[in-house]
């Protein structure tokens, strides 16, 4: 008879919660109002800062369309020596209505600390963003096109090439300010 032996470590229930929410297009407002969990709280457990309780990991499982226990799983699968994403596989965060694609290149288990991005504006699109928590940092690299940043009014424009660096926990925002499509990769940390 074998014996139940308990997990080395409690389960990443942050990572494995995002990786699904990412997985399945939605943002945290669209989890929060399926689940009926604020969306603070969802970040909080997105970040480990927060644990959820049972009924709360119930709620969330139920509305990711997953059993709880694939949500509060504690096993990770073998590493693979070169893991490679198909374009279609990449996460993306669609802001049509804003003029901008956000392509999520970072590993899921990364974010909360380091992220990063493939960010596509259209002429006139804006990426617009509230405060981040204190201290996180964003590092914007225009790869092509025509783009301007700004951070608590303060306005700079960016040619390809260029890069920006600034305080993301103030209200900031990244504009495509040229008449073609602008690309940029886009780096944030978190202290």
């Amino acid at each position: 008879m074998k014996k139940n032996t308990p997990p080395s470590s409690p389960p990443d229930v942050g990572v494995t919660l995002q990786k699904l929410r990412l997985k399945r297009g939605l943002t945290l407002d669209d989890l929060s109002r399926a689940a009926g969990v604020s969306k603070s709280m969802l970040s909080q457990i997105e970040r480990d800062k927060a644990n959820p309780t049972i009924a709360v990991a119930w709620r969330l499982a139920n509305a990711l369309g997953v059993g709880i226990e694939e949500l509060l799983s504690s096993e990770k699968p073998e590493q693979e020596a070169i893991h490679v994403l198909e374009p279609h596989e990449t996460p993306t965060l669609p802001g049509a209505h804003a003029g901008y694609v956000l392509r999520i290149l970072g590993p899921m288990e990364l974010a909360g600390k380091y992220e990063w991005y493939e960010l596509t504006l259209a002429p006139e699109g804006a990426l617009v963003s509230n405060p981040h928590d204190p201290g996180t940092t964003e590092y914007l690299t225009l790869l092509h096109g025509t783009a301007e940043v700004e951070v608590d009014g303060v306005t700079k424009k960016l040619k390809a090439g260029g890069t920006a660096r600034y305080q993301a926990d103030r209200s900031h925002a990244i504009r495509n300010v040229g008449k073609t499509e602008a690309k940029a990769l886009l780096v944030v940390t978190h202290r």
